[in-house]
């Protein structure tokens, strides 16, 4: 049996051929993006979290991994520095450090996405937020963040972080503090961006320095606190 792919918020809205249906329901989805915005910014403002970082990694990250432990180690050691954790609320790395959040007794915030497959909120998250638009979303984590740390992940990881590189680069927010957790992992990227990029003159050295490159959690949460 062939099981139907369940259509998504974010497809209905950019899919060209719905142009018919988007003029028919227009004001019904500027409300239910409003809507998403209002709930958001209620949510998270009650919260009152405080100085939160945001740690983006990989849903796929097993639990018997060292990079499970790593993020578990992670999210303990930024809620030993009084930071609360914000994650995308999955499983794998965001799980991870939601966990060592929990263990640290601080925040532990998930937001969630709607996805063709179900991920759902892990078990470690006290704050929840689920959302129909990656771009809803993406602005939560911009807002409620004063830092960001980067586990090894793949493409919606690399989304999140390359924004968070643009918003600092053009200076469209004040610049954050930005980890990058794993030399192994992130060192050939941050090669590339050196051989490629900078010797292209598509950017400049300093935009490269706007990320800290680290295996030592200790340097990345010390870092996190350069915040402001």
């Amino acid at each position: 049996m062939t099981i139907k792919r369940r259509v998504t918020a974010d497809e209905h809205l950019l899919d060209s051929s719905r142009s018919d249906e988007w003029k028919q329901k227009a004001s019904w989805r500027t409300l239910k993006i409003q809507a998403e915005f209002v709930e958001g910014f209620d949510t998270l403002e009650e919260a009152e979290l405080g100085d939160a970082i945001g740690v983006y990694g990989s849903a796929r990250t097993e639990v018997d991994s060292e990079e499970y432990k790593l993020g578990v180690e992670l999210g303990r050691k930024l809620g030993e520095a009084g930071f609360s954790v914000i994650t995308g609320g999955g499983p794998g790395a965001m799980e991870a450090a939601n966990r060592g959040a929990a263990e640290a007794g601080v925040k532990s915030v998930g937001l969630g996405i709607e996805l063709p497959f179900e991920q759902g909120i892990n078990d470690y998250v006290d704050i929840q937020l689920d959302f129909h638009y990656f771009f809803v979303r993406k602005v939560m984590f911009l807002k409620y963040s004063c830092g960001f740390c980067a586990l090894p992940g793949g493409y919606g990881t690399m989304d999140e972080l390359f924004e968070s590189l643009t918003l600092v680069q053009t200076e469209k927010v004040g610049r954050f503090p930005i980890a990058l957790i794993g030399t192994t992992y992130w060192g050939g990227l941050v090669d590339w961006l050196r051989s490629s990029m900078v010797e292209q003159r598509k950017i400049n050295d300093k935009d490269v320095d706007l990320m800290l490159l680290t295996d030592d959690l200790d340097e990345a949460v010390a870092h996190m606190g350069k915040a402001g």
